[in-house]
């Protein structure tokens, strides 16, 4: 018989352990200060000026809900980038909350969500990275998912046990519905969460008699049409068909290579090898380094374990039990991975909806199947935590890059002497240029937007550019029309060489620094654009 657990000890230690990891990752000598992230802070600088926009700037798949809530920090504590890891902190210790709710209802079983609750605390690296920096949305998902899933469950049982709907119900299924399109506008990968219960609702709406279940349904549209207004109805203002072409994963990189045959099967391969392998954290999500490998082989065991414990579950229970429910938002997420252009990036931000399935399926496999040992299921849950946490370690101490969301080597820009940089910049007044994305967008929120360089230089060493880079054209206009501009450029000799070249063949002089990771070109003798040399078009110059 499972013993109730006090609440203070529930949710307390969970929360007070989570608490105490992310004020050890907000440093940004730890966890790096890179372009995404910097974009979030110039969005909230520019929404307290009175610049709303309703996607995040760029990339329109993603809303600038993020951006909303890091103003509003801004304007209590200050432009400081620990307001924004405080920020991702406060929304992830909801996620530890919201995990430990979910667990106590679906699971039923106080311990199992105790150990639910540990593992969402002190999770894997790729978790750990993803809800301390912020790429504009994916904090708030992890939150709004699981309010959409206890939410969903409720509306579910009471489906199922009311006799008539009542005007209360109808409205409750028009709020989950505006709950549901809400989310979509925040991260379209929210959908993982809303299907499975989608799924729920529309089968026991069905079963009732049709007016009722047409009304029901009808309900549920106008809320999820309600709530997702911010996406259709900037894009049918704005004209722009781009939200829909980059919601299904246009813009990803590598995404109409290959065959129709041979895309899901390369797909499959990443999902299985890198997703994997980010997942249950035995390699950081930025680098095939393997973590903590000597405990390395018993952790696999262990989620191997979870994983086809979560099969017979999902075959054995019906499709309509929560734990079941729960359990498709792996299934979906695997098959939008496999079918989608999104299966073609393997970065570990796509895969953070499993946290909470793996969380629960993990956390009932140890209360359930270890034969009530408690000395086995504390060992258990200690032996995974000490693991995550040491993958942590391992990863921090490998500076740089630090915990960082950039893969490609070339673009792990290491920060440390942007202070230095700016420095320089100012004492020889420079204010404005070229750069590359991983420079710029740092630098113009760190001189609260005094230096502008726009990002139009390549930054891969095969000169491959993406106009994509250049997320803010009123810096680009800036920039253009500025009668003197250097260049800043990172790990890029072929680069370095080219602009040389460019420089000498058109009879321009010029100075050069090196400072760290940077090299900036400055004190040209006539100011010369980027479209001059051949650079800033999305092609190989």
């Amino acid at each position: 018989m499972d013993k109730k657990l006090p609440k203070l000890l529930l949710y307390g230690l969970p929360l007070l352990l989570a608490a105490v990891l992310k004020s050890f990752l907000w440093p940004t000598e730890v966890t790096p200060f890179n372009a995404d992230e910097a974009i979030v802070a110039l969005m909230a600088r520019h929404i307290n000026q009175g610049q709303l926009t309703a996607f995040f700037y760029g990339q329109y798949y993603m809303g600038s809900l993020d951006a909303i809530i890091v103003a509003l920090g801004f304007r209590i504590f200050g432009e400081h980038v620990w307001v924004i890891r405080l920020v991702q902190s406060a929304l992830y210790l909801g996620t530890v909350a919201t995990t430990i709710m979910l667990a106590s209802r679906v699971l039923k079983h106080t311990r199992a969500a105790l150990y639910a609750g540990l593992l969402v605390a002190i999770p894997t690296v790729n978790v750990a990275l993803y809800s301390t920096v912020s790429l504009g949305g994916y904090g708030e998902m992890l939150l709004i998912g699981n309010f959409l899933l206890l939410g969903g469950l409720e509306t579910i049982e009471w489906l199922k046990k009311a006799e008539f709907l009542s005007k209360r119900h109808y409205w409750g299924l028009a709020a989950w519905g505006f709950g549901a399109g809400f989310a979509f506008w925040v991260l379209g990968l929210s959908l993982v969460y809303s299907i499975p219960i989608l799924i729920g609702i529309i089968y026991h709406l069905i079963k009732r008699q049709e007016p009722v279940s047409i009304k029901g349904l009808l309900c549920l549209a106008w809320g999820g049409l309600v709530g997702s207004s911010p996406w259709w109805g900037t894009a049918i203002l704005d004209g722009n068909l781009a939200v829909l072409t980059e919601l299904a994963g246009g813009a990803i990189a590598g995404a109409r290579e290959g065959s129709w045959i041979i895309q899901p099967f390369k797909r499959t391969i990443n999902l299985i090898v890198f997703g994997g392998s980010v997942v249950t954290g035995i390699r950081p999500p930025w680098s095939i380094t393997w973590l903590m490998l000597p405990l390395m082989p018993f952790l696999l065991v262990y989620w191997l374990a979870v994983f086809l414990y979560s099969l017979r579950k999902l075959i054995t229970l019906k499709l309509t039990t929560d734990l079941s429910l729960l359990g498709l938002i792996g299934l979906i997420l695997a098959v939008g991975f496999i079918l989608s252009p999104y299966g073609d990036d393997p970065s570990g931000r796509y895969f953070l909806p499993l946290l909470m399935p793996m969380s629960l399926y993990g956390a009932d496999l140890i209360a359930t199947q270890l034969g009530g040992r408690r000395i086995l299921e504390i060992g258990l849950v200690c032996f995974l935590l000490l693991y995550n946490l040491g993958g942590i370690i391992q990863s921090v101490k490998t500076n740089p890059p630090g915990l960082t969301t950039q893969f490609d080597p070339v673009a792990q820009v290491d920060h440390s002497q942007m202070d230095e940089l700016i420095d320089f910049l100012q004492t020889n007044d420079i204010t404005a240029g070229y750069s590359n994305y991983w420079v710029s967008y740092p630098l113009a929120f760190l001189t609260q937007e005094e230096i502008i360089f726009v990002p139009r230089l390549p930054y891969h060493e095969d000169f491959r550019y993406n106009s994509r880079d250049d997320r803010y054209r009123p810096y680009t206009a800036l920039v253009s029309s500025s009668s003197e501009v250097a260049y800043i450029t990172t790990h890029h000799p072929e680069l370095d060489k080219y602009l040389v070249d460019q420089f000498v063949d058109k009879e321009i002089s010029w100075k050069q620094e090196r400072i760290g990771d940077y090299t900036v070109y400055y004190q040209l003798s006539a100011p010369i654009h980027v479209e001059e040399i051949g650079l800033g078009i999305t092609t190989t110059p």
